[in-house]
């Protein structure tokens, strides 16, 4: 059985879209650029507070001074609402909690910034006996470098093949290959499957309790390229 399985947060735990975007259209707003619709963030985050700021900005404007103006807009407002509209995707809060009691070690890995990773795990899901919850620092450069996947393993040591990692991105996918952990593709979050697919899941899956039928799996890095739940 697997011993480890590490969580994305954004898009795959929690769908954050709408506070993230209406955060984000409250800094361009203040700071007098145009915003955005909402069903566009999806495209926008996954790498960091700085590149999703960057990337909304009109293309002239992406300067460094720039970006830190809307930072220092969005991190105020984004404390203040994270949880407005966030919530726990269908079955995930089910899937912890059946992942606890199997005595399987769980962890976040996130780009999104430490505090407020902590903040949303512990308000969404306190109850989780985590073995490591890992958001962006200023030491650790973000996913898909495999940085974050190592100090996790350093911290909960584990054999990694008995480890998966779990995202909804083309990012996470590419995080999981340059850590040689086995990886899954899940279809609920913010990127498509044909992302995933590009990226060389090891696994898709479309609901969270697919995710169990994996745990028995002795197979590390498949021959198929996907292998479909």
């Amino acid at each position: 059985m697997k011993k480890l399985v590490i969580f994305d947060l954004d898009g795959t735990l929690l769908n954050t879209i709408r506070d993230l975007g209406t955060a984000t259209n409250y800094a361009l707003e203040v700071c007098g650029y145009p915003v955005h619709d909402l069903e566009s963030y999806p495209y926008f985050v996954g790498n960091g507070v700085s590149r999703l700021l960057e990337r909304v900005l009109p293309e002239d404007t992406r300067t460094p001074a720039n970006v830190e103006r809307l930072r220092i807009k969005f991190m105020d407002y984004y404390g203040k609402h994270n949880t407005d509209s966030t919530e726990p995707y269908a079955g995930i809060p089910e899937l912890l909690e059946t992942l606890q009691k199997l005595g399987v070690n769980v962890a976040v890995a996130s780009n999104k910034y430490q505090s407020a990773v902590d903040k949303l795990i512990y308000h969404y899901f306190g109850g989780i006996r985590w073995s490591d919850v890992e958001g962006q620092r200023d030491e650790v450069p973000v996913k898909p470098d495999p940085s974050i996947v190592f100090s996790i393993l350093s911290k909960v040591p584990t054999p990694k093949d008995d480890v998966l990692y779990v995202g909804d991105s083309g990012v996470d996918m590419e995080t999981a290959r340059r850590a040689c952990v086995e990886s899954v593709g899940v279809t609920w979050g913010f990127r498509p499957e044909s992302e995933l697919r590009k990226y060389g899941a090891d696994h898709i899956i479309h609901r969270p309790v697919e995710l169990l039928s994996l745990l028995e799996s002795s197979k590390f890095f498949s021959q198929e390229p996907v292998n479909d739940i």
